[in-house]
């Protein structure tokens, strides 16, 4: 299917979303902070199908990243995540480079339909 790469730095609920992804055939690589995750990306080509990240992360948030991962990647698609109100407010402008922004806690049918959405949908 599609590869993702899923950020958080909460392990449990990068498990959790990585595990329900490969429930549904993709492949699913897993980064546990916005640094890590776009060095991935970097190392990688930006060959991911989809990148789900957090948007609060200690190093780098998830904002930060999508914001540097699209200079060099521009047609990345990027799906972030978040429990906090403000920061989904801060996200709010990034309507060119994410597709949305879901809300935590999430469903394992909320995640899976999330993702299937963003990977049908062309890039912002």
């Amino acid at each position: 299917m599609s590869t993702v790469l899923v950020v958080d730095d909460d392990a449990s609920v990068r498990t959790f979303t990585a595990r329900a992804l490969m429930l549904d055939g993709h492949d699913v690589d897993q980064a546990d902070d916005g640094d890590v995750a776009l060095e991935m990306i970097i190392e990688k080509n930006g060959a991911y199908d989809l990148v789900l990240s957090d948007i609060r992360m200690p190093a780098m948030d998830g904002i930060e990243m999508a914001k540097t991962a699209v200079k060099d990647f521009p047609d990345l698609k990027i799906l972030l995540m978040t429990g906090f109100a403000e920061q989904r407010e801060r996200a709010s402008d990034l309507s060119k480079i994410i597709i949305d922004v879901v809300p935590k806690p999430f469903s394992l049918a909320d995640i899976r339909q999330a993702v299937k959405a963003a990977l049908e949908t062309d890039r912002p």
